[in-house]
């Protein structure tokens, strides 16, 4: 009985303590406009394709959203850098996709923790994703 008991406050304090949680915990979303858009190394020298990204950051905080908007040229910048540079195998492959997402999201991170000395994104999301 009394192990039935125990469980059953262990349970309700787990959910109490989750919705404390939740609540305290306020993600916000910036999302860049316009889109990124870039030209990428082709697979000879005479061409060239370009890459269209929508992308959007996943922020510890709403509260973070100013930062981040004041932040934006410095970020496009960096995206745009990272895009430019990869070869059009990758920007075309579903693997290469998902290592340039975890790319920029090291820079980024990286980027605002320099200027501000906290960890601002959680997380940077390819919404669109278009390649020619």
């Amino acid at each position: 009985m009394k192990k039935i008991v125990y469980a059953g406050l262990f349970t309700l304090l787990a959910s109490i303590m989750s919705l404390t949680a939740r609540a305290e915990s306020s993600v916000g979303y910036f999302g860049f406009e316009p889109d990124i858009i870039t030209n990428y190394i082709g697979a000879s020298s005479k061409k060239m394709g370009y890459v269209r990204v929508t992308i959007d950051l996943m922020l510890t905080d709403t509260s973070d959203i100013a930062i981040v908007e004041h932040h934006t040229p410095l970020l496009r910048d960096a995206l745009v850098e990272i895009l430019s540079k990869e070869p059009e195998e990758k920007i075309k492959s579903l693997t290469g996709r998902e290592e340039i997402r975890a790319k920029c999201a090291e820079k980024l991170k990286m980027l605002l923790k320099e200027e501000t000395g906290q960890e601002i994104i959680r997380e940077v999301l390819f919404t669109k994703y278009l390649y020619h």
